[in-house]
């Protein structure tokens, strides 16, 4: 509520905007520290065997992950996955709170009429007669509008962005991970169906080695020995087949989730006759890693640390501010009559203008507390920025590692497989000729599909690094560059 008084003439006037104009021109000072980035608390280049320090551009997702059923599930994700969507409301949620703060800067103006009738008892009345007394106001008024003298507000300001900006990079790097989370369960699914084919083709065999030695023991051709070996062979394998479709299924049901939606997943591939050789025709392109400098800034949590790091050090300056003085303004424009209809008229002309200055003298330290926390968390901030960044060092490091090390892993159980299947095929010859025992022929059929389950999965394994490296070195570009789909830009007067 403000109380008008008479209007001031055209020199007031002047020289209270000139006042003004005077104390805004002051409000340019900001007391936070000067923001300089940690040094890079990790070493100058990745130690991973056989991989170039050579940069270049990362792919976008869509040329990374070539199979169209992949590129469905990661399209679809990106528009229904409930933790992507979570990120964008908080993004949106810092978004306003930077708006509020922005708006904090300029003056509330607010339009205000009133009216008020009051009778004064003749006791109580300075005339000593009753009386009744009538007031009537309106105009527009300015209410304890601070002048930012010491960058208090604009440092609040600054905080509220470098918080919206955090949650935009954090938004990106939720998509990112959904996209390699997607991926890693596409991938997961299709090794499933490969194993799943493989037992069947298996069990079916065995199923017909069944059926045969029943017959030979019928003729009395075998052992009936012999005939509860090959089903001990053939109850493994329904069991082997019944575990997987179960494990499918869960992974199925991940990926489903992963996607936000019931939209159809791949279908299993048909049963081949080499199905641990055509396992997982899809590739991976390779990637340069480059330097550790490059993740600063293509990895997007590492960017959202720094904008946190920043943050906190505006709160700094805005907890600094808070030891000088603090000049707010009230002001109103308006007309005040005792009579309504003579609100409008002539010589009801009415304003107000009253500066404050407040300067705490004693709060119990109070005001120190509050920079110790602000500077406490500032280092806090500093801490978690490295942290992520080692984190993200070793991400790229362990993904390096296992592309090295899986690669000579698949060479050698390539090598594994066509041993065991040389040695399946001489067991059964030997036994057939009966120069050895039946179960030799038996652990070597084991042996054997041991061997071509491991296999899919270190193929799989090999998918999986090249996945963990596309993630770890950014992802996709302009996932992890660009801003907020639906704001296609930072809010106004973002400087």
């Amino acid at each position: 509520m403000f109380q008008p008084a008479p209007f001031a003439r055209p020199r007031t006037a002047v020289t209270t905007a000139a006042l003004a104009a005077a104390l805004l021109s002051a409000g340019c000072t900001s007391l936070a520290p000067q923001y300089a980035r940690p040094q890079l608390p990790v070493a100058a280049s990745y130690d991973a065997p056989a991989n170039s320090a050579a940069d270049s551009a990362l792919p976008a997702w869509r040329a990374y992950f070539a199979a169209p059923a992949l590129q469905a599930l990661i399209a679809e994700a990106l528009t229904q996955n409930r933790d992507l969507r979570i990120a964008i409301a908080r993004v949106e949620q810092a978004r306003a709170a930077y708006g509020i703060e922005r708006a904090a800067r300029l003056p509330l103006v607010a339009a205000q009429a009133s009216g008020q009738r009051q009778q004064v008892p003749a006791d109580l009345s300075l005339t000593r007669k009753e009386m009744i007394t009538s007031q009537y106001q309106a105009g527009l008024g300015v209410s304890a509008w601070e002048l930012d003298l010491w960058g208090r507000l604009a440092s609040l300001r600054g905080a509220a962005l470098e918080d919206y900006l955090a949650s935009d990079a954090a938004r990106r790097a939720v998509a990112t991970a959904l996209i390699a989370h997607v991926a890693e369960g596409y991938f997961d699914v299709r090794e499933m169906d490969q194993r799943i084919a493989l037992a069947r083709r298996t069990l079916a065999t065995r199923q017909e080695s069944y059926r045969i030695y029943a017959r030979r023991v019928a003729v009395g051709a075998t052992s009936r020995l012999n005939l509860a070996q090959v089903e001990t062979l053939l109850l493994q394998a329904q069991a082997l087949t019944s575990q997987l479709e179960q494990e499918r299924d869960r992974k199925r049901h991940a990926l489903q989730l992963l996607v936000g939606s019931a939209a159809p997943l791949p279908e299993a591939p048909a049963p081949s006759a080499n199905a641990a050789d055509q396992a997982f025709a899809d590739t991976l392109p390779a990637l340069a890693p480059g330097l550790p400098s490059a993740l600063l800034e293509r990895r997007a949590d590492i960017v959202a640390a720094e904008h946190q790091l920043r943050a906190a050090n505006a709160n700094i300056g805005a907890v600094r501010a808070t030891f000088y003085p603090q000049v707010s303004l009230t002001a109103a424009l308006g007309t005040a009559s005792a009579e309504l209809d003579g609100l409008f008229a002539g010589g009801s002309r009415a304003w107000t203008f009253a500066p404050s200055i407040t300067l705490p003298l004693f709060d119990g330290g109070r005001r120190h507390q509050n920079l110790s926390l602000a500077e406490a968390r500032r280092d806090s901030a500093i801490a978690n920025y490295e942290k992520t960044i080692q984190g993200a060092f070793r991400d790229v490091a362990d993904a390096l590692s296992a592309q090295a090390w899986l690669g000579r892993q698949l060479t050698i159980a390539e090598r594994t497989l066509q041993v065991q299947r040389e040695r399946a095929r001489l067991s059964q010859l030997r036994y057939d000729n009966g120069a050895a025992a039946f179960l030799d022929v038996l652990d070597a059929q084991r042996d054997l599909l041991s061997a071509e389950q491991q296999l899919i999965q270190l193929r799989r394994a090999v998918l999986g690094a090249g996945i963990a490296l596309y993630s770890a070195l950014g992802g996709d570009p302009a996932v992890a560059a660009a801003p907020l789909a639906a704001s296609n830009d930072l809010p106004p007067d973002h400087t």
